[in-house]
């Protein structure tokens, strides 16, 4: 009798403490499984060139959802401006590429690895080089800093399965999804917002433009807004902190930081960018499960994709979606939930040409001569 009691000691000492317990074994197991998938989330290392896959499918994504505008001027007017910025940034190294959607919706979008995308709208509201450097600073500066692997990595409820290896297709893929639900759908959180805020003005300050371009946009973004309620402001910075508090901490910081450069290149803005922006009232826009519908407005579009979008769950990388191309057209249409759920500018219709323009690298002599013009 003895030696059977010490017998199933020893199996109870030798199992595992969850395993001795029943029911609330197997809950302690699986909150230590999920503990685990986590913490390797938090701890995944992702290379620059994960980082750079991970970004051409968010790219594919955005581009899918609103179109490439077919304009090389615009297109090469654009990547001049951003790649001038880019080389003053931390990674000027990155493949750097500057995409112009088309769409008439006021909106920006940065993917990891060096993928900056503005939209036809956005170059219609801004009214100046200093403005547009303004923004596609704030957006290679989320990209420098690496904002979006870091919000994957803080979000408790993106797991990484066990059997997914790093580096792997599974792995890019995975975080693919997950990336493009941060970029397009949640936003940024606030920290994240106000970083890029103040690397985007540092940024335009060494190429010697104004850093008041930022505040001037996000004034005129402001008023485009005005008459929309909070949950359909506007989709560009939707996450950030209220508008006139960014403003006057722009503010402030130009002027603690001594950020002095003056240059706003007004004239050649205008000779390059010919269009203006849409009103909200006349912009064609999409809801979830209508993709390609036209007309409906802010506060329709708003009740209708209401009506329309899925519960938000958490997600797990191991059961998200593993295609990287066009989402079914019943989920996709408007990015359903989150950040982008409602709002014109947020379900703006894009155009039907995904394709990126190719077109030929930049070279030196035509980024030096391009710098020349950026003059106070």
């Amino acid at each position: 009798m003895k030696q059977a009691a010490l017998a199933l000691a020893l199996v109870l000492t030798a199992a595992p403490a969850y395993a001795q317990l029943g029911g609330l074994g197997k809950a302690i197991r699986k909150g230590s499984d999920a503990k685990e998938k986590a913490d390797k989330v938090r701890d995944l290392v992702v290379t620059e060139a994960d980082e750079r896959r991970i970004g051409e499918k968010v790219s594919d994504r955005v581009r899918q959802e609103f179109g490439v505008f077919q304009d090389k001027a615009v297109t090469k007017y654009v990547a001049l401006v951003g790649t001038v910025m880019a080389q003053v940034s931390s990674r000027p190294d990155l493949k750097w590429e500057f995409i112009v959607l088309d769409t008439d919706g006021v909106n920006a979008f940065a993917s990891p690895g060096g993928l900056v995308h503005i939209t036809r709208g956005a170059l219609g509201l801004i009214k100046s080089e200093g403005e547009l450097a303004g923004v596609l600073g704030h957006e290679i500066a989320h990209i420098t800093k690496k904002h979006t692997v870091k919000a994957i990595q803080k979000n408790k409820g993106v797991e990484l399965a066990a059997d997914v290896a790093p580096g792997s297709n599974a792995f890019v893929e995975g975080l693919a999804n997950a990336a493009y639900d941060n970029i397009v759908e949640r936003g940024f959180d606030r920290g994240d917002e106000e970083d890029a805020d103040q690397e985007g003005l540092r940024l335009a300050n060494k190429v010697g433009y104004n850093p008041a371009g930022l505040g001037t946009f996000l004034t005129k973004l402001d008023e485009r807004n005005k008459d929309q309620s909070t949950e359909e402001r506007n989709a560009l910075f939707a996450s950030h902190p209220e508008t006139k508090g960014r403003i006057d901490k722009i503010t402030r910081q130009s002027r603690s930081e001594k950020l002095n450069a003056t240059a706003t290149v007004q004239p050649r803005y205008a000779s390059h960018i010919t269009f203006d922006v849409s009103p909200l009232s006349a912009i064609a826009t999409v809801v979830a499960g209508t993709r390609g519908v036209a007309g409906a407005g802010g506060k329709e579009a708003a009740k209708a994709e209401e009506k329309e979008k899925p519960k938000k769950r958490g997600f797990g990388l191991g059961s998200l979606p593993l295609s990287g191309g066009k989402q079914a057209e019943s989920t996709q249409a408007s990015a359903s939930a989150g950040n982008r759920a409602v709002g014109t500018d947020r379900a703006a219709k894009g155009g039907p040409n995904p394709s990126k323009l190719a077109l030929p690298a930049l070279t030196p002599a035509e980024l030096e001569a391009f710098k020349k013009g950026i003059a106070g």
